[in-house]
């Protein structure tokens, strides 16, 4: 008679397959509460206590560490020295797996890390040792014994049984999914464990959110993970789509660089993206004054872009909204006469997020390489001090403009040149390999600008992501008649744009922090 060992912590589906097992004649061997669970819906199995002779121990942490089961999992049906082996030793074969292991994931939702490191004993409890061995000898083994570690597989494996369908392709696609679904648990463990910034072995626990149609390109295959903590997250891609066809990769990109950016801001701000850059960003007096006033600085390249609120969506804001073809809206929340008429564009997908981005400062990101990957900090500080380069000092206007446009610069490609008026961008170069081509892009930009703003009360100011080496931005943003710049300095040169500065009565402010964004 064939054997099914059935150990899980989620009971869902457990007592159906197990039914499903003893109608095609297999013997079943269970623990303590997977049998007790068994034993109440009429299903007769064998605990595992009877198989091994030794009662569960240690408050259960050892009851399946024992060669009678591991044997019988191990064992090569192929090699004749391995039954012989198993006869000596009174040890049974075990044909099926089911094990999933305790919920280490859940527990550690519930269970902030402690910056103390005193880690609490329900995490340590949650970490399973005998599942994890089972799987892992299951899958070692996948040519002799079928291992299912999710109760999504239940039904796969019961119509394969009942068709004689069990090929050695079928469990060697199971023991796939058990290594990386061990793999995942480890990293979860490890990485909750560890305090190390960057540890010399490190592991990523990623879980699958969505296939996505393409990457990039039509040309490229593509899928969306996250790190398994999307149902605590505040990030864009934890976002309720309401409405609109299914994301596309370069949405999500840019949904990401909208919701960083907007929540910048404690007023009411909107930003608009393409490309994964700024076309616009602004503070208003609500959704649709902030609106209008982002959408001024670029409406040409707002075509199609992605826009986000940190504020809900409401009515004004959303007829102004139908008027443009974007592809996206991500924001708090969604009034419901804002829905009914966002929601008559079919393509339009609309994002709820009722989370507001949190900053931290140890989270950690990763680019890839070929061969390789870059890890490091996110940079989520904004600057280290400001301290006056000049002999002007920026006017109350100019210093309430030049701190908006360094939040919105930390977010622009590098080379990054913002213009600002107000409390609203005016013009924005980015991405170039020139930091003046940069501010002659924005100064272009600028021209087309219809910004309603009193001049006088609303002074030019320049935001730049890097220090200057030359002084040729301060000699051509005088041209532009701007009057107050922020950077972060730093430049063995820093006198010449100090003195061209005061030449032309520019105020300037270091913050003592870059922002490259590659």
């Amino acid at each position: 008679m064939a054997t099914a060992l059935l150990s899980v912590s989620d009971k869902k589906g457990i007592v159906e397959f197990a039914k499903e097992l003893k109608k095609h004649g297999f013997d079943i061997i269970s623990s303590g509460g997977t049998a007790k669970t068994l034993k109440e819906n009429a299903v007769d199995c064998r605990e595992i206590s009877d198989v091994t002779g030794f009662p569960e121990m240690l408050d259960g942490r050892v009851k399946t560490l024992n060669p009678k089961i591991h044997g019988g999992i191990l064992a090569k049906r192929s090699e004749k020295k391995h039954i012989e082996e198993l006869k000596k030793h009174g040890i049974e074969q075990i044909d099926i797996v089911a094990v999933n292991l305790y919920p280490f994931e859940e527990t550690a939702k519930k269970i902030q890390k402690p910056a103390d490191k005193k880690i609490s004993g329900d995490i340590i409890e949650n970490i399973d040792i005998g599942g994890v061995t089972l799987i892992r000898a299951a899958a070692k083994n996948y040519k002799d014994v079928l291992i299912v570690c999710s109760p999504d597989d239940y039904g796969t494996v019961v119509d394969n049984i009942k068709n004689k369908t069990v090929t050695e392709d079928l469990k060697l696609e199971l023991a796939g999914k058990a290594f990386r679904h061990t793999a995942y648990y480890d990293a979860l463990i490890s990485n909750y464990l560890s305090y190390e910034e960057f540890p010399c072995e490190g592991a990523i626990p990623l879980k699958k959110m969505a296939s996505l149609r393409y990457g990039e390109n039509p040309h490229q295959n593509a899928a969306l993970y996250s790190f398994g903590n999307e149902e605590n997250s505040s990030a864009a891609i934890s976002a309720k789509q309401i409405h609109g066809k299914e994301l596309s990769y370069n949405n999500y990109l840019d949904l990401e660089s909208s919701w960083r950016l907007v929540h910048e801001f404690d007023k009411t701000a909107c930003a608009v993206i393409k490309h994964n850059n700024p076309c616009g960003c602004a503070e208003g007096e609500n959704a649709k004054d902030a609106y209008l006033r982002a959408l001024a600085c670029d409406p040409v390249s707002a075509f199609g872009g992605i826009i986000a609120f940190n504020v809900s969506v409401d009515k004004d804001v959303a007829e102004e909204l139908a008027k443009l073809f974007v592809e996206c809206i991500i924001a708090p929340d969604f009034s419901k006469e804002a829905f009914e008429i966002l929601s008559q564009k079919k393509n339009i997908r609309l994002l709820k997020q009722p989370a507001a981005y949190k900053k931290t400062e140890s989270s950690i990101e990763y680019r890839m390489l070929s061969d390789g990957m870059l890890v490091q900090n996110r940079d989520e500080q904004l600057l280290s001090e400001i301290k006056p380069a000049t002999k002007r000092t920026p006017t109350k206007q100019e210093e309430d403009s030049l701190n908006f446009a360094w939040k919105v610069c930390k977010h622009v490609k590098s080379n990054a040149i913002i213009l600002v008026r107000g409390r609203q961008t005016v013009g924005i170069g980015a991405g170039q390999m020139s930091r003046i081509d940069s501010l002659n892009i924005a100064a272009k930009k600028m021209k087309n600008v219809v910004h309603g703003l009193n001049e006088a009360e609303n002074p030019l100011v320049l935001a730049s992501d890097a220090f200057f080496p030359f002084p040729d931005v301060v000699e051509e943003s005088a041209k532009e008649n701007v009057t107050a710049i922020i950077q972060p300095g730093g430049s063995i040169k820093d006198e010449l744009s100090i003195n061209a500065c005061n030449e032309r009565n520019i105020a300037m402010q270091f913050t003592s922090m870059r922002h490259f964004k590659h």
